[in-house]
């Protein structure tokens, strides 16, 4: 009697237990783990990653403002997300732009979950997308835009096109209510960044001395290290966007390293057959085109799929690269349009070829009714693919006018010459120049 009343008490007291406890019980402990380390990762991409990357890339009197312009946008982008645009973003809202529910994270607690993991975390996972995503852009217009400029118009940029695009893809929007698969950023984060960099060098034109001076990197040193850290990162990237801790993030990590890799060997190949001699500097831009074409398709291709989907991207990412410079003539400083904009734009269309529910090879395209389900993918790809190069293009040339006539775009072209890390910001990055 006595262990038969001591049973009864203890389930009376766990039937009164507060309703806290039951929304704690919802969350994975598992999935919280994994994404809190995938947005490590991802935040380790930009700081130090894309950083030293764009850093080494540049010449050594700009090295510093590069790395300056990664930390700056972190820190802006950081409190824009969390005053307004995380509500935008992800805010019930209607099929363009979200609503002011979440605005200083209203109504967002510690027990509030996002599926089954706290919304705080996942805020915070959205974040480290937006800093990486106007942070790519800055290589378009490398070692000639005024700090203040660059400033002012990753904010705007930021609150007008990415905050609208993400809504559009994972939002609830309307590409997303049209089937868009978008698994980690193909459209929300490469084409927009892409776009956006290849608008900005066109309105900025071209730095003194190009294409006819040669501008080499400085330290490559640098690149392979701030590359590496990318790729690393990137299972963050790609892994963390299934929001848990289980099959699809293992098989997104490893068809963003068999991309990776794939990209990395067939630029470096390209680069060999074409000019005689393989660089550490084809070798790591194939790596980041490999990995920026996957993560459209990360979560819905298998790794035959992500082989063909890496060597696509060495292979076109590396043409397009020749072709923006050497025909077109654009000073895209640091490739990009040609290595994420392109990239992100195969990804997301080869997404309708090799997307397989059962993550297989080519198993039927993935699609129930075979080849016309396939080309109804396709469909839905490209329109997603269109407005958002069009919606990106148009909206960031104006961000860029206004920006033009507040502050104006372009150092002096003294300042240019003499190099931004003094003129910008009374320091230098090597103390023995």
């Amino acid at each position: 009697m006595r262990a038969t009343a001591k049973r009864l008490a203890v389930a009376s007291a766990m039937l009164t237990m507060p309703a806290i406890s039951l929304a704690e019980d919802a969350a994975s402990g598992s999935n919280t783990a994994w994404i809190l380390t995938s947005t490590a990762l991802v935040l380790f991409m930009t700081l130090p990653g894309l950083a030293l990357f764009y850093g080494g890339l540049v010449r050594s009197k700009n090295v510093l403002s590069v790395l300056m312009q990664c930390f700056a946008i972190a820190g802006v982008v950081s409190i824009l997300w969390l005053i307004v645009g995380y509500s935008l973003a992800f805010g019930e809202g209607n099929a363009y732009i979200g609503d002011f529910s979440h605005v200083l994270m209203a109504d967002i607690g510690r027990e509030t979950l996002s599926g089954d993991i706290p919304e705080s975390l996942f805020m915070l996972f959205q974040m480290t997308f937006a800093i990486i995503t106007p942070a790519l852009i800055i290589g378009g217009f490398a070692e000639r835009m005024k700090f203040s400029a660059m400033l002012l118009f990753s904010a705007l940029w930021l609150l007008l096109v990415y905050v609208p695009i993400t809504h559009w893809v994972w939002g609830g929007g309307w590409l997303g209510q049209m089937g868009l698969y978008d698994f980690a950023g193909g459209t929300v984060v490469h084409i927009t960044a892409g776009v956006a960099a290849l608008v900005a060098a066109l309105v900025l034109g071209p730095r003194r001395g190009f294409p006819t001076t040669a501008m080499p990197p400085h330290n490559m040193t640098m690149s392979v290290m701030g590359a590496g850290m990318l790729w690393v990162g990137w299972f963050g990237f790609n892994g963390g966007s299934a929001l848990a801790a289980n099959g699809d993030a293992a098989m997104a990590m490893l068809v963003t390293h068999i991309s990776a890799a794939a990209g990395a060997m067939m630029w470096m190949a390209s680069e060999w057959v074409r000019f005689g001699k393989p660089s550490a500097l084809g070798a790591v831009t194939g790596m980041v085109a490999g990995l920026g074409t996957i993560t459209p398709a990360s979560g819905f291709v298998g790794p035959a799929g992500a082989l063909v989907i890496g060597i696509l991207a060495g292979f076109i990412c590396f043409n397009a690269t020749l072709f923006i410079k050497r025909v077109l003539k654009i000073d895209d400083s640091l490739d990009v349009f040609p290595v994420h904009g392109v990239g992100g734009m195969l990804g997301t269309m080869m997404v309708g070829v090799f997307a397989s529910t059962g993550l297989g090879v080519f198993s039927g395209y993935g699609f129930a009714d075979g080849i016309s389900g396939m080309g109804g993918q396709l469909w839905v790809q490209f329109v997603g693919v269109a407005a958002t190069v069009v919606f990106t293009a148009l909206v960031t040339w104006v961000i860029l006018k206004v920006v033009g006539a507040m502050v104006g775009l372009r150092v002096s072209e003294e300042d240019e010459i003499q190099g931004l890390d003094i003129t910008m910001h009374e320091e230098r990055g090597y103390d023995n120049l």
